[in-house]
């Protein structure tokens, strides 16, 4: 279902993302001025892999889960994109089809901005092509990051880097304990180890364990942090 505006909330979350709140104000202005809002009920499908890139997007609200098939017939989930993060802009640079099939995790809502608007703001805003880059240059970084991670660490340090990386992302402060905060993502056991390329039960041995460290509580709603300095260490010396 399609509504005109945006909540109050989902603007915060809009104009709160650190790429998008680095704009210069007449650059968000028309960016904002010519999108307009989706919203999206829970694993709803957004845009599927083979199709032409008709929009740029941003999540206002929810999650969005980028995701492939492996031949088998597996849906694998490679990220989440979380509120104030844009997407998308890739396939409208290279004119090439969509890589990934994207579904709203939870109810979600999309900004979005037709690929020909996108086009005329990059002719209007030299900034754009820039602040673009950067971007990309991140997710770059990232890419990078996750490769070597895979590749030098054990899944115990990059199940660690994985949670403090969530709850950066989705940490709500628990209501129960002030120190606590709780992973507001709902992510099932078999999720979160297809983000990590393990199995569930190996993730599942390695949650257990940083549980009876006091580092986490498993609970049936999802995961609460309990301290993270002990998560940090994990991250860092468990090479």
């Amino acid at each position: 279902m399609d509504e005109p505006i945006l909540t109050v909330e989902e603007r915060a979350a809009i104009n709160a993302g650190r790429w998008f709140s680095s704009l210069s104000p007449s650059l968000r202005h028309d960016i904002i001025r010519c999108a307009y809002v989706k919203r999206y009920a829970d694993g709803a499908l957004i845009a599927a892999r083979g199709e032409p890139p008709e929009e740029w997007l941003a999540c206002a609200k929810g999650a969005v889960r980028v995701s492939s098939t492996s031949l088998s017939g597996k849906q694998i989930t490679l990220t989440y994109v979380e509120p104030g993060i844009w997407f998308g802009d890739v396939a409208i640079f290279d004119g090439d089809r969509r890589t990934h099939d994207v579904y709203a995790h939870g109810d979600a809502t999309l900004l979005c901005v037709a690929k020909a608007d996108f086009k005329k703001i990059l002719a209007l805003h030299a900034e754009l092509y820039e602040a673009l880059l950067r971007l990309h240059a991140r997710r770059i970084r990232q890419l990078y990051g996750l490769v070597e991670d895979l590749n030098t660490l054990p899944l115990r340090a990059r199940l660690a880097k994985q949670l403090l990386h969530l709850v950066r992302s989705y940490g709500v402060p628990s209501l129960s304990d002030a120190s606590e905060i709780r992973i507001g993502l709902q992510l099932a056991q078999e999720e979160l180890a297809q983000l990590l390329g393990a199995s569930r039960q190996r993730v599942n041995q390695e949650l257990k364990s940083m549980e009876r460290e006091d580092a986490i509580r498993i609970e049936p709603g999802g995961l609460v942090i309990r301290d993270r300095a002990t998560l940090l260490r994990i991250a860092e010396t468990d090479h």
